[in-house]
C-alpha cells in the first residue's frame, strides 16, 4: 500500500485512519515524503497505530512530482518483497472493504484493478445535487478517456479505462514490465495514465471495478471550478498558477 504526500499535514491523519479500519489489514503501508516543508513526515510518525500489518512505514522522495514519489514507493515495496500492489493518495478516504475488494479482483485474475472514484463529502458540507454533479463529472472523465487519440491505437491490446493514481492496484510484475509510474510531476504528465497505457500494450488482464471505492478530495473543484478542474485533468487544457491545492 503506498500512499504518496506532499504537504498533506492537515489531512493525512484522516487517511491513515481511514488505511487502519480496513477488514482486510494484510498489507504494509508505506507513506513517500514527497519533500515535504509542513511537517507531514512528524504527523506520520506520530500517528501511533498500525496501519494493515504493522506500523506505517515512511520513505522520502526528494524529486518532486506524483509520479516520482508513487514510483519510488512502488519499488520500495517491490524491493521488500511486495508482489501485489496498490496505491491511494494522502487526501482520500478508501472505503473499509477497500483492500478486501482489491485483493478479489486480484483472486479474479487481474494483473492491474482500476477502483472508482467519488467525492468527500466530510471536507466541506455537500449538497446531495453538487455530489451527484461531481460524480457525473468523472463520469465525463472515463468516457472522455476513451475517446482521447492518445488513448486509441492499434498498438494496444484493449479498451481504455481511468485508473486514478489514487484508486488502483497492480501486480508487482506487471508494474515492472510496464516500467512503473514515469517519474514526472503532475503538471507534465498524469502518470496513472500513462502507466495504464503502457499495461494495455503488454495484456488484457485489466479492468474497472466500482466495488473498489476510493473517496477523493475535492479541494481543486473547489479552488478551480468544475469545468476549469475537468479541463486540467482533460490535458491541461487548464493550467492554473498553482496546482497543489492544499
Amino acid at each position: 500500500m503506498v500512499v504518496p504526500a506532499y504537504n498533506e499535514a492537515a489531512g493525512i491523519t484522516t487517511t491513515l485512519r481511514a488505511l487502519a479500519a480496513q477488514a482486510d489489514r494484510d498489507f504494509t503501508a508505506v507513506v513517500v515524503d514527497n519533500d515535504c516543508t509542513d511537517g507531514t513526515p512528524e504527523v506520520v510518525r506520530a500517528f501511533g497505530a498500525d496501519v494493515g500489518s504493522g506500523p506505517v512505514r515512511l520513505v522520502s522522495e526528494a524529486q518532486k512530482g506524483t509520479g516520482a514519489a508513487a514510483d519510488t514507493g512502488m519499488r520500495y515495496a517491490i524491493a521488500r518483497g511486495a508482489t501485489h500492489l496498490a496505491r491511494t493518495d494522502a487526501d482520500c478516504l478508501p472505503d473499509p472493504d477497500w483492500t478486501a475488494r482489491i485483493r478479489a479482483a486480484f483472486d479474479d485474475g487481474l494483473e492491474l484493478v482500476a477502483g472508482w472514484l467519488l467525492p468527500r463529502t466530510d471536507e466541506v458540507p455537500t449538497p446531495s445535487g453538487r455530489r451527484w454533479l461531481l460524480i457525473g463529472a468523472v463520469e465525463v472523465a472515463a468516457w472522455f478517456g476513451k475517446v482521447r487519440p492518445g488513448n486509441r491505437g492499434p498498438e494496444y491490446l484493449g479498451p481504455y479505462v481511468m485508473a486514478p493514481g489514487c484508486n488502483m492496484a497492480i501486480t508487482a510484475e506487471l508494474y515492472q514490465r510496464a516500467g512503473g509510474f514515469p517519474r514526472t510531476a503532475i503538471e507534465d504528465v498524469h502518470e496513472d495514465r500513462a502507466l495504464v497505457n503502457a499495461v494495455r500494450r503488454l495484456t488484457r488482464a485489466y479492468g474497472l471495478r466500482r466495488d473498489v471505492k476510493v473517496r477523493g478530495s475535492t479541494r481543486r473543484v473547489r479552488a478551480w471550478g468544475l469545468r476549469n478542474t475537468i479541463a486540467w485533468y482533460a490535458d491541461h487544457r487548464y493550467r492554473p498558477s498553482i496546482v497543489d491545492i492544499r
